[in-house]
């Protein structure tokens, strides 16, 4: 319990209205996108300017409160479930877009704004910031930066990282400071901007930012490419990668997804195929046209049993559509889902998914297959109870071979999800242990009293 005289000060610092004590705001706040992980705060604070950010911040520091970073709630790991109490500082009200700036191809955001409502102003001006999380109906920027979110095109067009060229930060001790700018080069002393992206709201609050964005491509066409064997569909990625054509999103479903996606909203999808891939390519029509027709050149000769090009951008919305569909799926089949988010090299793809087949009978447990193919970020799922001690117990050994044989392939913990509270215990297999010193002595410098979201990342 936090003393009055602080509940007092924060009433003081971002007005009463935006402090938040009560037993359904406390219990809203205290889980992520997954319900994994529940902890509730002692206080929900939600600041409307830096300068009361970096007030709240002082006082936290102050009195030793840990403070949690939230924006949207969507993330899956634990990011920003409060684990210890405490602050919750929600941004969710510091949601405006300063700036687009359409010469220099930027946008100035604060860090509540949610990414539907930046992708529709900035299509007004025939713009794209290319980083497409599907949680993008709720995912604010600030926490698409603090876990360098990825999506579906960021096979052809990159992650977060690539797109954030300055940024605004209150640090645990309440200073404000900048960090790189408004150009596209920028190598004034240490790179600390990058620091601050995948930090997970660990290293202090992010309220301002300055965006990188691109044109919007003038065609697009989708293509669906369907498998009697999704290990086959893995192989379908780096083939078409290797052969020079870089589509801007693809992605994969298993079989069990396609069913269950068909029970939910019937749009036609292949409901007797081990799994599809679907491919979208963008540009010029003129190259879009020559990309796709290679792609389906490419998926012939390489062991697909049927391919279907979208005939309008109605058809390509629907297979779009049952893709952002696919998690909804899963959680809504089980009480418990453990969904997770490995990368391995694409060539790669087609080991892990075998695996995966081969954990599902060695436990005797349901796993699922979904995501970005592209760039080898796949989302295993594992349908569990955790009331269920036995059959939730089998599950978490099934998922903890799936992480170490990511690892073996070349592949890392996590692609697009962060560590949070999921994947601590795997840390110290994935990095070397003077890598992890080293973070460790950097999160000390920028929060010498650990208040910034503690509990995140390392044991």
């Amino acid at each position: 319990m936090l003393k009055e005289s602080v509940i007092n000060e924060l009433q003081r610092i971002v007005g009463k209205e935006n402090v938040l004590t009560s037993p359904e705001a406390l219990k809203a706040y205290s889980y992520d996108g997954t319900t994994s992980w529940i902890r509730e705060p002692d206080v929900v604070v939600f600041p409307t300017t830096t300068q009361q950010i970096s007030d709240l911040m002082k006082l936290a520091n102050a009195e030793k409160i840990p403070v949690t970073p939230r924006g949207g709630g969507t993330n899956v790991s634990g990011g920003s479930v409060p684990w210890l109490g405490g602050i919750v500082l929600c941004t969710t009200k510091m949601n405006k877009i300063l700036k687009i700036d359409k010469e220099n191809l930027t946008a100035t955001v604060e860090p509540g704004v949610v990414l539907q409502d930046l992708t529709l102003a900035l299509a007004k001006e025939g713009l794209f910031f290319p980083p497409d999380p599907q949680s993008f109906l709720g995912a604010t920027i600030g926490g698409i930066i603090a876990e360098n979110a990825g999506g579906p095109a960021c096979v052809k067009y990159g992650v977060t990282k690539q797109y954030v060229l300055g940024l605004e930060v209150v640090l645990p001790t309440g200073e404000i400071v900048n960090l790189g700018g408004r150009t596209l080069k920028n190598v004034v002393g240490y790179d600390l901007l990058h620091i601050f992206i995948s930090s997970e709201g660990t290293l202090g609050v992010i309220t301002r930012a300055e965006l990188k964005l691109n044109p919007i491509p003038p065609a697009k066409k989708t293509t669906m490419v369907v498998y009697a064997d999704v290990a086959k569909a893995g192989e379908g990625v780096f083939r078409v990668l290797e052969n020079g054509v870089i589509p801007d999103k693809i992605e994969l479903l298993d079989n069990w997804v396609i069913n269950r996606i068909e029970e939910m909203m019937p749009m036609g999808l292949p409901k007797d195929a081990d799994a599809v891939l679907l491919f979208e390519c963008d540009g010029i029509p003129e190259a879009v046209e020559k990309e796709t027709e290679k792609i389906v050149d490419i998926v012939k000769k390489y062991g697909a049993v049927d391919v279907r090009i979208a005939k309008d951008m109605d058809e390509a919305n629907r297979y779009w559509l049952a893709r952002r569909a696919g998690f909804a799926a899963v959680f809504g089949k089980a009480k418990t889902v453990f969904a997770e988010d490995v990368t391995v090299p694409r060539g790669k793809i087609p080991d892990l998914i075998n695996k995966c087949k081969e954990l599902a009978k060695k436990y005797n447990v349901e796993i699922v297959v979904l995501g970005h193919a592209g760039d080898g970020n796949l989302h295993p799922a594992i349908l569990t109870d955790v009331s269920n001690q036995e059959h939730y117990g089998r599950a978490v050994k099934a998922m903890d071979e799936i992480i170490e044989e990511a690892v073996a392939l070349g592949g890392v913990l996590s692609g697009e999800h962060g560590i949070g509270l999921e994947k601590q215990k795997f840390l110290k297999r994935q990095l070397d242990p003077v890598v992890i010193d080293m973070m460790k002595k950097i999160k000390a410098l920028f929060d010498p009293n650990n208040i910034m979201n503690p509990g995140k990342i390392w044991e």
